[in-house]
């Protein structure tokens, strides 16, 4: 598990430091999920060496998020102007995610995509 956990920070690296040697104008881990979606459609081991550890990642998501959450409620008064602005973008964007993932489903079940 541990070789998972460490290929997952050497995709982050890799995503950070072709950001920072390229200037794209994405966050790097989002390039280190591209370039470790290049390497699971290219080598089927490489799924098996960071299953356990994205598996161990995805049961503890909450204990990942809850930083988050502290961090607003501390900064509360920086983000409190703009709490109803806040409010209808997650709100908003939470529905029209849950809209598109329910179209995304239908198309695929209909045309038996696997």
């Amino acid at each position: 598990m541990l070789d998972g956990l460490l290929l997952l920070l050497l995709f982050q690296f890799l995503g950070e430091m072709l950001v920072t040697l390229t200037g794209l104008p994405i966050p790097g881990p989002v390039a280190g999920m591209v370039l470790l979606l290049i390497a699971l459609t290219a080598r089927s081991n490489v799924l098996q060496r960071i299953a356990p550890a994205a598996n161990l990642l995805i049961s503890n998501l909450v204990l990942l998020f809850f930083p988050i959450g502290v961090g607003i409620v501390l900064e509360w008064e920086r983000y409190e102007a703009y709490g109803l602005a806040l409010f209808m973008s997650v709100v908003v964007g939470t529905i029209v995610a849950m809209i598109l993932v329910a179209l995304l489903l239908k198309w695929l079940l209909r045309h038996n995509v696997a």
